[in-house]
This record gives structure tokens, C-alpha cells and sequence, in this order.
């Protein structure tokens, strides 16, 4: 079995239901919101609610792909940074738990948290990140070592706050022999990176993923199709997700359209990491590439059904169950 290393933003989500908007209100945090914190914001926000009752889920982009590709069967691993804390020991048993390598370096900062508040009847979320640790991961702590061994790397874009750090991270994985990956994770990422994404990706990245508003960011093209066609000039597969309606993918003059696997979706979080988890372990495999589109479709559609980024066993036995049916009807 082929392996992947991933490298990544290592953060816990901390989710909290809350019975009334108070602690939004008191930290000014906008209902539906995103909002970067200081160290000292985010230690006051966690003690407040702890009270309430929380839930610890390690997370991340990329840590959430690895995390499904271990799960899956590929040997994987992980480089990150926590701190020296709770939350970083709870991050790294939870990849260990799940069968990842973890590469973990340490940092006197407090580890990466994503405050996640639960509000209203529709359990609308409101994010309060902290990064922490996971910005002290600089150049000097990457090593050809790390990568030696690796058939795949993959990493996230929220990593571009460090643009040295990722022009380290995929120099060494080419010189490793790795087939790179690259999700753009957020299309301010993109539209602040552009310049430097479009150097990386023509250099370096094998395959891109990418949903609509990241795909437009990147190509100024409006059309999905034509972001796609534009992103599969610049690498060897782009993939462009457009959400409940499904994906696109191209590789050369071969081009698919996905439909998405049918699903009962509560929580889109995470849906964007396991479709990348599940189309990676299809290709690795060696399946053609509207399979592995349907592979990574059919791990998305477990995780949209749950609350957060974990899919449920019952959940997973499904998905692996669909998967080798999909591969046995695929080699007859």
C-alpha cells in the first residue's frame, strides 16, 4: 500500500453548545462569524466553556484528510506543532488513536484551538480560532528524512501565512519522490496568495482540489468547468468541488463530472477534507479518475450526516463497504 505524509495546521476543535448568545456577545463575536484570537482572548474563551460542557475533536485541514487516509488503510503521517498542554497531548492520541504516525514538534506557545460555538435552532456555528502553536512551524523544522519513504504529500493552504515554510515543505517532497497534493482551503487564502499559489502549483503540485469560490479566486473565471479546465493546465489532476451538487474532474483531455453520493447532510465541516482523503486512497490504489472522484465522494457524503469532522463507525463500515463494491465493479 502506497503512503502519505501531510503536513498541516494542527488544531483541536472545542465545541460547545451554548443556551443563549452571552459568550458571543461578551467576546464580539458575530453570529455565523470567523474570528482570529490572541493567546490570551483564547485561554478566556476555553475556561468559559468548559463549564458548558465541550466536546475535543482534533482537527485541521490536512490532519483531517491524514486522519481518513490512516483510516482507509494508507500508512500515513503527519507533520504539525502543538504545545507543551492538554489540547496537544489530546491532539496527538487522537491521530495515534487512529492509526497516524504523528511527526509533532513542540512549541512554548499554547497549542491551535478552533472554538466552535453552537447557537440556535439551526446549531449555527461561530468560530473563534487561536493557531497558536501551529505558527511556530517554520522552515528549519522540515527535513528530507521526514519525507524519505513517502508516495504522497499533501498539504493545506491555510499554510500559506508562511509562504517559506511551504516552498520548504514541497522542495523537499519533489526531491522525495512525492506525488503532491494541494487543497486551497479558503478562497482569501487564494485571492492574497495568488501570485505565489500559481508559482507552487506550476512547479511543484501534482493535484489540486479545490471548491467553486476557490477555483474562481484562482482562475478569475466564474464557470466551475472553466476553472477547472483553466486549474488542469497548471498540474497533472484539478479537482473542483461544487458542493450538494457534486465535483469535476480533469486530468489531460480526460474530463468527469461526479455526482454526489447520496447523503441525509446535517454539517458540511470536513466534507472538503474526506472527499480529498477518499479520492488520494483511490488514486494511490491505482483506480481510473472518476472512480476516484466517486470514492471521495462517498467518504464526503458520511461526514456531511454527522456534526463536526469524525465519521461514526457505522458510518465508516458503510463508506468501506460502498468503496469495495465501487473497486470490484470497476475490475470486473
Amino acid at each position: 500500500m502506497k503512503s502519505i505524509l501531510g503536513i498541516g495546521n494542527a488544531l483541536t476543535d472545542i465545541l460547545a453548545v451554548l443556551p443563549d448568545e452571552t459568550l458571543l456577545k461578551k467576546y464580539h463575536l458575530p453570529k455565523g462569524s470567523m474570528q482570529h484570537v490572541d493567546m490570551e482572548t483564547g485561554d478566556k474563551i476555553w475556561q468559559d466553556l468548559k463549564p458548558l460542557g465541550v466536546k475535543y475533536v482534533a482537527g485541521g485541514s490536512a490532519a483531517n484528510t491524514i486522519t481518513c487516509t490512516a483510516i482507509l488503510g494508507m500508512p500515513s503521517s503527519f507533520i504539525g506543532k502543538i504545545g507543551e498542554d492538554e489540547l496537544g497531548l489530546l491532539f496527538k492520541s487522537d491521530q495515534e488513536e487512529y492509526g497516524v504516525n504523528t511527526m509533532l514538534l513542540r512549541s512554548n506557545h499554547s497549542s491551535g484551538r478552533s472554538m466552535v460555538f453552537v447557537s440556535g435552532g439551526n446549531a449555527e456555528r461561530t468560530f473563534a480560532v487561536y493557531l497558536g502553536a501551529a505558527l511556530d512551524l517554520v522552515p528549519e523544522d522540515l527535513s528530507i528524512e521526514q519525507f524519505r519513504g513517502h508516495d504522497y504529500f499533501h498539504i493545506e493552504g491555510y499554510l500559506v501565512q508562511n509562504q517559506a515554510l511551504i516552498r520548504k515543505a514541497v522542495e523537499l517532497a519533489h526531491e522525495a519522490g512525492c506525488l503532491i497534493s494541494l487543497d486551497m482551503a479558503s478562497y482569501n487564502v487564494v485571492e492574497s496568495n495568488n501570485a505565489f499559489l500559481h508559482d507552487i502549483v506550476d512547479k511543484y503540485v501534482d493535484i489540486v482540489f479545490a471548491n467553486e469560490t476557490e477555483a474562481r479566486a484562482f482562475t478569475k473565471m466564474e464557470d466551475p468547468v472553466e476553472s477547472l479546465r483553466e486549474i488542469s493546465e497548471h498540474c497533472k489532476i484539478a479537482v473542483v468541488k461544487v458542493g450538494k451538487s457534486g465535483s469535476w474532474v480533469r486530468s489531460g483531455d480526460e474530463e468527469y463530472f461526479i455526482e454526489p453520493w447520496p447523503a441525509n447532510p446535517l454539517d458540511a465541516t470536513g466534507a472538503g477534507d474526506t472527499y480529498a482523503a477518499g479520492f488520494l486512497y483511490g488514486h494511490s490504489l491505482g483506480m481510473p479518475l472518476k472512480e476516484c472522484g466517486e470514492i471521495g465522494s462517498i467518504v464526503a457524503a458520511k461526514v456531511v450526516e454527522v456534526i463536526g469532522t469524525k465519521i461514526d463507525i457505522p458510518r465508516w463500515r458503510d463508506a468501506k463497504k460502498e468503496i469495495r463494491e465501487l473497486i470490484a465493479k470497476t475490475n470486473q
